[in-house]
């Protein structure tokens, strides 16, 4: 999986497995897209306002946490 942020749009996309197959875009709502291809294989969620949906705090600040290593990382997004 590999997440991607584009600060001049405020933009995210989670890609959950390389894209392999022609998808079609699926809008769920005004603030998130999901690329699906035709047998259901979800390839990716693009998030819209992405810094209120990935839950920021105040300082603009996304924090990605692995579990099983017991590690987390900071990703600056823009306010």
């Amino acid at each position: 999986m590999k997440l991607t942020y584009d600060a001049r749009y405020n933009v995210a996309y989670i890609y959950l497995q390389e894209k392999t197959a022609q998808v079609e875009t699926i809008q769920v709502s005004h603030r998130m897209n999901v690329d699906i291809a035709p047998d259901g294989t979800i390839y990716g969620i693009e998030l819209l306002n992405a810094n209120q949906q990935l839950g920021a705090d105040r300082q603009g600040k996304l924090i990605v946490v692995n579990e099983a290593l017991g590690e987390s990382a900071e990703i600056k997004l823009a306010l």
